[in-house]
């Protein structure tokens, strides 16, 4: 071989080289950029994961403390019956220390578990997200304020149970 033929052989082994060069690193960057995709994906899907489990720890603390809501509805008329038995009692004076202990271990029993009364007062204001109007009575209290409390109403953590029954004040005629 001669010496030119020697030169465009080098050459082309060199061409064939930086070709070979150029295109292992375009299949580098290539390889890169889908790693770095790769790499976001997956930090993106790990923190939806942990939003999701976070999501999930409060609607299951929601379902526990809301979740007795159904028995706490049915116990709040035993109150009520509590309520009118002793002032019955109280009226024909017969009313014994083991019955209003029985209701304040029931209500006791019952704000343990997130049960609260609803605060009415007269000449409040009414507020529907509280109270349920049931009708309206001559009072001297501002009208369209609460002038009577028919029935007690309950909260359970927060929200409204059961609203209070109260009648509004009218002007007297």
């Amino acid at each position: 071989m001669d010496e030119q033929t020697k030169d465009i052989k080098e050459e082309n082994n060199k061409a064939q080289k930086t070709d070979l060069f150029k295109d292992f690193e375009e299949r580098l960057e290539k390889c890169a950029k889908e790693k770095e995709d790769y790499l976001n994906g997956w930090k993106r899907a790990k923190a939806d994961l942990i939003n999701y489990q976070k999501d999930e720890a409060k609607r299951f603390e929601e379902i526990l403390k809301f979740g007795n809501m159904d028995l706490t509805r049915d116990l709040i008329p035993v109150l009520d019956s509590f309520d009118l038995a002793l002032t019955m009692l109280e009226r024909e004076g017969k009313a014994e220390k083991g019955v209003y202990m029985i209701r304040s271990q029931l209500e006791d029993a019952l704000k343990k578990r997130g049960l609260e009364r609803v605060s009415v007062s007269l000449g409040q204001p009414f507020d529907p997200n509280l109270h349920e109007s049931v009708g309206e009575i001559e009072s001297e209290h501002t009208p369209g304020t609460i002038a009577l409390e028919i029935e007690r109403g309950y909260l359970l953590n927060g929200r409204v149970v059961r609203p209070a029954r109260i009648k509004l004040a009218k002007t007297k005629m």
